[in-house]
């Protein structure tokens, strides 16, 4: 398949704002592709790289030689030219692979040069995220959504899924079961602005339970194997042998987990955010002396041979306490009662934690998605949003980019609504922070603003949303102030434009 026909496809679905017309043009390019070119035709689709990070910055894509006059470069070839520059170290890497680049662009057309550029530098926002892309998959190869979207679920990337569709239908999707030693994406949990509103969407009794400032822990036991990994699926088990230690005491032989890990002072009340994400970023725990993390366990997706996704919430949670005892398990309270809801959700808040989670007794476990199943409550509006551009600062911030451009998803058209400006809650080692890390987001820039890849989420506390004639959205948020940000979750996790909407009402 020639690299000119993902390019248009690319053009395509960025023209268009409804759903359909997007699935039918991935589709039909999905289609085109067949099963072997699949995998990297979703990835360059959906703009990311089958190789992820290949060390390409702006400045080596600023030069750029003259294109080709006929569309000629293939699918193939731009992959294998993209992990020859991913593979140059040492001495010279820099200019290396500037030199491939520039090679590889040498070869494309000006539209292809274009899209290629777009996707090196993560500006490839034509709206093909996961959703769109598993009903495309799903029209190409003629197979219920249903089934590929457990199939991502349970492989955590869409490229094998798309391969097995496509060759096999829908026989080769049932080959994706739940292994233990791979990590499945996580069951995510819509929000609500009160204990009320969270209950008038359940019918009768729910579960709340204790919602941690903590990192997602999604622990997998084979036998006495322990491994650890973080809901972007990345392992961590070799920086948490307590963790592991107390894993192994549970009486299982094969086990997934799903929890939060947290560091909690002595007196029970939990650490800011950072101290338990630096604790989880340390390559490794030989520090002198570490900070121990606390393990609290809500879920279990298999035990001892069964698989356990398809059951109930009450029934997995029964699963659960018969093996993990009280200590090790998230504090959780099952009522019909709203009031008594608030009690826990007053407890939880009054000990520093963030709120509670309000859980369907019915409810499956449908990792990867926000469903109503489960639905977070907080004492204050908070968002998870995306950072699109950051100013530079003055006065005391002089030479630190300091005012952040938020956006929010718009899940329709897969690209970010601008919610506004802050440079409010910046301490100085987050400035700093974020000056070095957006710097290497950077995609353009001009005297006063740094614009970047939307990849960088933070999370942001506000007073409300008001009406604005500013942004394209219609809406802008009142005070926002920055509370952290938000390494763990990527830019498909921040939250909408309609959950701004649902959080907080418009005021005028």
């Amino acid at each position: 398949m020639r690299i000119i026909e993902v390019a248009r496809t690319s053009a395509a679905v960025a023209e268009t704002s409804g759903r359909k017309a997007k699935v039918a043009a991935l589709a039909a390019c999905l289609g085109r592709a067949g099963a072997r070119e699949a995998p990297i035709v979703v990835a360059y689709l959906s703009g990311e790289l089958p190789q992820r990070q290949i060390g390409v910055g702006y400045a080596a894509l600023r030069d750029v030689p003259p294109p080709a006059d006929v569309p000629a470069l293939t699918v193939a070839e731009v992959d294998a030219a993209f992990t020859e520059i991913g593979a140059v170290s040492g001495k010279g890497s820099v200019a290396r692979r500037r030199e491939l680049v520039a090679g590889l662009l040498a070869r494309a057309t000006r539209a292809e040069q274009d899209f290629l550029i777009r996707l090196l530098a993560g500006e490839l926002r034509q709206g093909a995220l996961d959703g769109l892309m598993v009903e495309a998959i799903a029209a190409a190869a003629g197979v219920p959504a249903a089934d590929v979207r457990r199939a991502f679920m349970l492989r955590g990337s869409l490229g094998p899924v798309a391969t097995a569709a496509l060759a096999d239908g829908a026989d080769g999707l049932r080959a994706f079961t739940l292994e233990v030693g791979r990590p499945v994406k996580p069951m995510l949990a819509a929000a609500a602005p009160s204990i009320d509103e969270a209950f008038g969407k359940l019918d009768g009794e729910a579960a709340v339970e204790w919602k941690l400032d903590g990192v997602r822990a999604q622990v997998h036991v084979s036998g006495g194997d322990v491994r650890v990994f973080t809901r972007t699926l990345d392992e961590i088990t070799e920086r948490l042998p307590e963790v592991v230690a107390a894993v192994r005491e549970l009486p299982v032989r094969d086990a997934v987990l799903d929890g939060e890990l947290i560091a909690l002072r002595p007196d029970g009340r939990p650490h800011p955010f950072q101290v338990t994400g630096a604790r989880t970023a340390t390559r490794t725990a030989k520090d002198a002396d570490p900070v121990p993390l606390t393990l609290y366990l809500f879920d279990v997706l298999h035990l001892d041979g069964a698989d356990l996704l398809d059951a109930p919430g009450a029934d997995r949670n029964a699963a659960l306490a018969r093996i993990v005892p009280d200590h090790l398990r998230m504090p959780r309270l099952v009522t019909a009662d709203p009031a008594a809801a608030k009690a826990m959700f007053d407890e939880a808040v009054a000990r520093g934690h963030e709120g509670v989670v309000v859980k369907s007794l019915d409810t499956p476990y449908t990792a990867g998605r926000r469903g109503a199943g489960w639905i977070k409550v907080k004492p204050r509006h908070t968002l998870d949003l995306v950072v699109l551009a950051v100013e530079w600062g003055h006065g005391r911030r002089s030479g630190l980019l300091s005012n952040l451009h938020l956006g929010a998803r718009d899940a329709e058209s897969g690209g970010f609504v601008m919610l506004g400006k802050t440079f409010k809650g910046l301490t100085d080692e987050l400035l700093a922070w974020q000056t070095r890390t957006l710097r290497e987001l950077a995609v353009r820039e001009d005297d006063w603003t740094v614009h970047v890849r939307p990849e960088l989420v933070v999370e942001i506390a506000f007073d409300g949303v008001q009406h604005s004639t500013r942004y394209p959205g219609g809406i802008a948020l009142r005070f926002a102030r920055v509370l952290r940000y938000r390494p763990d979750k990527s830019a498909a996790e921040a939250d909408t434009i309609d959950t701004v909407r649902a959080v907080a009402p418009v005021m005028d």
